[in-house]
């Protein structure tokens, strides 16, 4: 891994986690001006008040409609026609570019602030998209609350049980119905791991103070292991099977059937 760092010029990105160039910028300060003095933050009902203004044309409140939509995603942006002059520069707070994805990273001195720091583990990227979001919650927070980490952490095993049809509402009844399916030994003991460390008597995505750090990097490597087993696997034995000739396909499917 090459992890962010202000002495590199290249690194794993934050945000999209591609090894590439980082380009590096100063900031500089502008003094707000108008009535209010504040930042400028667009309200929920934006584009709608746009539209009612009547003294500018549609190209103009279509630019403008992009450009708020920018600031309300939150996501950090430049404005390639704006320029600010010779204004002072904001000393120790710096911002990087990545390359690939072109994303923002913000920096105080040597400290990364935003994108917030995520656990390094990768998620399986196979995972459904409603549980790779609350996994990839779950890495962000882990340094600072590990124990609201490995309470998401529950919260994407319970829906990964739902996923694979079950209930999703008990991991013992979940854990024996997989298991008369055909469930994988592996998968079973990953998910009897998951149970007893992550505490029974816990409801899936509620807080356990008992919970630490090691906790919930185990859990990390348990939706690994069981996505891996139960979601990647099959899906690159089916992958293989439809590059099989369509001959082989049929001549296999009626073996199959006469077993039956």
């Amino acid at each position: 891994m090459h992890e962010p760092s202000t002495k590199e010029t290249a690194f794993d990105c934050p945000h999209c986690g591609a090894y590439t160039t980082q380009y590096w910028h100063n900031t500089y300060v502008k003094f707000i001006r108008g009535e209010s003095g504040t930042p400028v933050i667009p309200s929920p009902d934006f584009e709608d008040k746009i539209k009612e203004i009547a003294d500018i044309d549609k190209e103009q409140k279509q630019k403008l409609i992009e450009h708020f939509r920018r600031i309300r995603s939150k996501v950090l942006f430049t404005d390639e026609t704006t320029d600010y002059g010779d204004k002072p520069q904001l000393h120790n707070l710096f911002v990087s570019q990545c390359y690939n994805c072109k994303k923002w990273a913000v920096w105080v001195n040597e400290d990364i602030i935003y994108p917030p720091k995520k656990f390094g583990v990768q998620p399986n990227q196979d995972l459904p998209e409603a549980i790779l979001s609350v996994v990839e919650e779950a890495r962000s927070i882990l340094d600072a609350s590990p124990k609201g980490a490995a309470a998401l952490l529950r919260l994407a095993i319970q829906m990964l049980c739902k996923h694979l049809g079950e209930s999703g509402e008990n991991l013992n009844e979940d854990i024996a119905a997989l298991v008369s399916a055909g469930l994988n030994p592996i998968v079973q003991k990953s998910l009897d791991v998951v149970r007893v460390i992550g505490n029974e008597s816990v409801h899936p995505g509620s807080i356990d103070l008992n919970d630490d750090k090691n906790t919930a990097v185990r859990l990390f490597d348990l939706v690994n292991i069981i996505a891996d087993q139960m979601i990647t696997q099959p899906k690159h034995v089916e992958e293989l099977y439809e590059k099989l000739p369509e001959s082989k396909r049929k001549a296999i499917d009626r073996r199959d059937r006469k077993g039956t």
